[in-house]
């Protein structure tokens, strides 16, 4: 099996700047959204301080004789240890730069990453926060991660409250993210794919104005991951697009005859589509540096209508 993807995002249609932030990292098959908070354009810095952290964390140590930061977990996989370290790193990075700066202070992002190995037929999935992982298979959806927010531990620990008490529960509360605290705790999981499942990355700004049921509608319906991703901004801005929106979308393919579907790296290989990764509005590729930074409009990206690219 190998992966495929295609990511987009945008600044919606009532915020002035876009501080989510994504990366498809083809060459480790490594997917991570972002999604910043924070005054002044702190939560861009710090979304993109979690995706660039994460990114340079799985290039450099795709050489085993580096030495990690953090101890090696040998209940977890080697690649469960590697996508929890990489985002225990960008934790720390973002809160030291919160620390370090009045301007920061304060500044943290959630955040969802899945690795795909295709040697083991394995998706690794970890998160902080409220950004969410689907799985859409034939005609089903699955909410893989749970949101750490205030209404959600509400929810666990009084699992009867009434529609009404529900109702007037805090929304949009977040219990964990990264840039907190020095140390976080992130969920880890991982998921058994088959050919044709799509894999859904996104900030709440998608999961808070489009329905699960249409989020499987677009995704099964598309002609391709890049239309669906699309579609699902247009959707999500259709709807008042009230946050940021970002999606990653991973399709599992069969392998064409003749490939191995692994490199040296652990990501894909023969026969996988291959490029650099990729950070910001709709359709855009990264720059020879990996990343790019494309101010946004509200509605500007749903408005051109193009299609992201795919990975």
């Amino acid at each position: 099996m190998r992966a495929i993807a295609a990511g987009a995002s945008d600044v919606g249609l009532q915020r002035e700047h876009n501080e989510d932030s994504f990366v498809v990292l083809k060459e480790y098959d490594l997917y991570v959204v972002a999604d910043g908070m924070g005054g002044h354009r702190a939560g861009d810095v710090a979304s993109k301080l979690a995706t660039e952290t994460i990114s340079e964390f799985f290039k450099s140590t795709a050489n085993d004789d580096v030495t990690w930061p953090f101890h090696f977990d040998t209940n977890l996989s080697e690649e469960e240890n590697r996508l929890l370290t990489g985002i225990r790193v960008a934790n720390r990075q973002i809160f030291e730069r919160s620390t370090r700066s009045r301007e920061y202070h304060g500044m943290g992002t959630t955040v969802v990453g899945a690795m795909f190995s295709a040697r083991k037929k394995r998706m690794y999935i970890g998160h902080v926060g409220d950004s969410r992982c689907y799985r859409v298979r034939d005609q089903q959806i699955q909410l893989l991660t749970r949101d750490h927010s205030l209404i959600n531990d509400y929810l666990l620990a009084m699992p009867d409250l009434t529609e009404e008490q529900r109702s007037e529960l805090p929304k949009n509360v977040i219990t964990r993210a990264l840039g907190m605290q020095d140390q976080v705790v992130v969920d880890l999981q991982h998921d058994d794919p088959r050919p044709g499942d799509v894999y859904v990355l996104c900030s709440d700004g998608l999961s808070g104005m489009v329905t699960d049921d249409e989020i499987l509608k677009i995704v099964n319906g598309a002609a391709d991951i890049r239309e669906a991703c699309a579609q699902l901004i247009v959707r999500a801005n259709e709807h008042g697009g009230e946050d940021n929106v970002t999606a990653v979308l991973i399709k599992i393919e069969e392998l064409p005859d003749g490939t191995t579907g692994v490199s040296s790296t652990g990501g894909a290989g023969a026969g996988a589509p291959s490029t650099q990764p990729g950070i910001g509005g709709l359709g855009t590729l990264a720059d020879d540096a990996g990343m790019t930074d494309m101010p946004t409009s509200p509605g500007a990206n749903a408005e051109r209508g193009s299609k992201p690219p795919v990975y």
